[in-house]
């Protein structure tokens, strides 16, 4: 591949980690800031969160060339927010140069000189760069800015800067409560991060962006998880280390659990070396599974009768948004606990709802995943219609995505399919675990759920053809085989 010579000035788009390509510009570096030794690289300020970052040559891409390229990977809104900000850059700038620090929106101002912390690809302790004394303009673009938390900061994480989210609290006339992610010019101020210690156990596809959303935003935050490497990542970014749930419940305010099932779920709680064993009055458990309703009652039963309190708060997301601190979080239970929570469900959500109390969660995620289960399935039946028939899928899925049923969970998914891309978002199994518990749900209300049952024998079949641990886009391959 040709080497593109980029400098000061320039927009790019830089690479980092496991975080997608995101616009940026090449600017000059602080006079005391060394670049790092060995490596050819440039100091980029990056559109939308004001993060700043050494990239290496080799991960940075000319913005003009490769924009449109990038948009079809990356349908995030945050990531979109951030290219518009490069168009509005652009509009501003008519071609002319901004200033080396990309700031042409100071007025003239000069912005106090702050340490910025440095972020090396290379190292295993990957840190972010950030001007604290930059005010973003909208809510922090986590789809990129999660790499301040990829690794640890040089500082303890109680000194970080909180970040620009806000939060505004709606109370609607069915009596839930909503939580949201407020534009950041509409509310003078700013979250900090609660001062109550936070405990997590599982760092699976979605509790791994979840915890690290925790810790970028400032929190306190102990960790355990089934299989204890999964901890390391989490050490070096600043957390600590539980020995067994009891120990990290003992240790905590909160506890925050998310495994697989019910089972797990109740494993977690009433087994060897398990979270009642570190219960006490006053101790707040979270319970972010999806699990059935007699789950969520059961646990909520044996934690309170320790003198505990208990919150459900399952997510509806998947991996990118948990990593992106885009997940919805349905809550049900202890209103207080919900309210001590809200530092962390903004952190790790765009928003979230109070539905009163515990078991209205599952039972809202379960039917809310049953509908996307169910959804999925019927598009890859239409994308093998139409191979079946002789139509191009490419044909159907563009115009599908001109339609009315147009979205970017149908665009990502039948590009996954077209490409024979099936890396986990959302693991197929735990989806047929949704749809299962959602028709039993559906057979103790005596209500009929027969979408669901016909889905569910779709995604069956897929884990007979040894998809489970793929993403539940490869439904499409229960009906090619």
């Amino acid at each position: 591949m040709a080497t593109v010579h980029l400098r000061i000035g320039d927009l790019v788009w830089g690479k980092l980690g496991r975080y997608p390509p995101w616009p940026g510009k090449i600017v000059s570096p602080p006079k005391d800031l060394k670049k790092p030794r060995g490596k050819k690289c440039h100091f980029v300020k990056f559109f939308g969160t004001e993060d700043h970052a050494w990239i290496k040559v080799e991960q940075l891409k000319p913005y003009h060339a490769h924009k449109e390229e990038m948009i079809k990977i990356n349908k995030g809104k945050r990531f979109q927010q951030a290219v518009d900000a490069v168009e509005d850059f652009l509009k501003k700038s008519k071609g002319k140069e901004q200033n080396i620090e990309g700031k042409g929106d100071s007025k003239g101002k000069k912005t106090p000189k702050k340490p910025l912390k440095i972020l090396d690809e290379d190292d295993e302790d990957l840190s972010a760069l950030r001007d604290p004394s930059e005010k973003p303009k909208n809510d922090q673009p986590a789809a990129f800015s999660g790499v301040l938390s990829h690794r640890a900061w040089h500082s303890p994480a109680s000194s970080m800067e909180p970040i620009s989210k806000r939060l505004k609290i709606i109370e609607e006339e069915s009596a839930s409560t909503s939580i949201q992610a407020a534009d950041s010019t509409a509310i003078n101020g700013s979250i900090t991060p609660t001062d109550k210690r936070i405990g997590f156990l599982g760092l699976g596809l979605m509790g791994s962006g979840i915890v690290s959303n925790l810790l970028k935003m400032g929190h306190v935050v102990t960790v355990w998880n089934r299989t204890a490497e999964k901890c390391d990542l989490f050490i070096q970014e600043g957390a600590r280390l539980g020995r067994t749930p009891a120990e990290v419940v003992s240790m905590c305010d909160i506890t925050f659990s998310c495994v697989s099932d019910p089972k797990a779920a109740k494993d977690l709680v009433m087994g060897p070396s398990g979270v009642l064993q570190g219960i006490r009055p006053g101790k707040c458990y979270v319970e972010m599974s999806t699990v059935d309703p007699q789950t969520i009652t059961e646990l909520s039963q044996v934690i309170t009768s320790r003198g505990g309190r208990f919150l459900e708060s399952p997510v509806a997301g998947s991996q990118q948004l948990s990593n992106d601190g885009m997940l919805v979080i349905l809550a049900a239970g202890d209103r207080t606990v919900y309210e001590d929570c809200s530092s962390c469900f903004q952190a790790m959500g765009k928003t979230s709802f109070f539905l009163g109390e515990a078991g209205n969660a599952a039972k809202m995620m379960l039917i809310l995943n049953m509908v996307q289960g169910s959804f999925m399935a019927t598009i890859a039946e239409g994308l093998t219609l139409a191979q079946a028939t002789g139509q191009s899928q490419q044909t159907f899925l563009d115009i599908l995505c001109q339609g009315q049923m147009a979205s970017t969970f149908v665009d990502q998914k039948c590009q996954n399919i077209l490409q024979g891309n099936f890396k986990p978002d959302y693991y197929l199994k735990h989806i047929q675990k949704d749809l299962r518990l959602a028709i039993s749900m559906g057979d103790m209300a005596n209500h009929p759920t027969p979408m669901a049952a016909a889905a569910n024998e779709v995604y069956k079949r897929a884990k007979a053809l040894d998809q489970s641990d793929n993403d539940i886009s490869a439904v499409y391959r229960a009906y090619i085989h």
